[in-house]
């Protein structure tokens, strides 16, 4: 979904809509999955990055700018464990129980006329 919103800065407000969010890539180069007894499943993600571009447009009462943008994720960790249960009818149902994702770096690439 599009991104839009105000915030406060100084002496006005800034007006930004962020739309045409597109997952352009995604790597993981460290993956795991393991069983815990009597709890579930164990999902392990390490060292994975992300590349997003969207388009942007930003207003102040002082300027306006538009453009295209490019972010990369990286250095992202994921652990989740997810519970595993039979539902009445005998299917296994599986239910996020607890999850953990860290970020190291993000960088942003602006593109735009100003």
């Amino acid at each position: 979904p599009d991104l839009s919103g105000h915030e406060k800065y100084g002496l006005g407000n800034v007006k930004y809509n962020i739309s045409g969010i597109h997952v352009t890539a995604v790597e993981f180069p460290s993956a795991s999955i393991s069983l815990i007894p009597g709890a579930g499943i164990k999902l392990v993600i390490g060292n994975a990055s992300l590349t997003i571009d969207t388009n942007w447009n930003i207003r102040t009462w002082i300027f306006k700018d538009k453009g295209r943008s490019t972010v990369y994720i990286s250095k992202v960790f994921v652990t989740a464990i997810f519970s595993t249960t039979l539902d009445n009818t005998g299917y296994t149902s599986l239910s996020l129980t607890s999850c953990r994702t860290t970020s190291g770096d993000i960088d942003i690439k602006l593109n735009g006329k100003s």
